[in-house]
């Protein structure tokens, strides 16, 4: 699980990083990044709608970008937040596609900053 030191948990950080972050489409997700000061810590948010699945569907789905959230926290810059919206296709893709997906989104997504 991520600390709360490394979650998105208010309505407007979610909105903010959605409005104004720069956008990355993968396959599967669309990836939401905003910078903010570099000592901050890096921060993840997921959203996973009801066009994912049922709430089972969505639960595993969510769980699966937790931990996509968790090994890349370890190896990107801080001072960043993220927020991963899950599109319809993600249930069914294997776990190391969708890893490598949003981690490269989050690169391509850092360097446009």
């Amino acid at each position: 699980m991520l600390t709360r030191a490394n979650r998105v948990v208010t309505a407007d950080d979610f909105r903010t990083t959605v409005r104004r972050g720069k956008r990355v489409g993968t396959p599967h997700s669309i990836v939401y990044l905003r910078a903010r000061d570099s000592g901050a810590p890096t921060r993840f948010g997921f959203i996973v709608a009801k066009t994912v699945g049922n709430a089972v569907t969505r639960n595993l789905v969510r769980r699966r970008l937790r931990s996509v959230g968790r090994d890349v926290l370890a190896t990107h810059a801080t001072g960043v937040d993220v927020v991963i919206r899950a599109l319809p296709g993600s249930p069914e893709v294997s776990w190391a596609t969708l890893h490598e997906e949003i981690s490269a989104g989050i690169d391509r997504g850092v360097k446009k900053q």
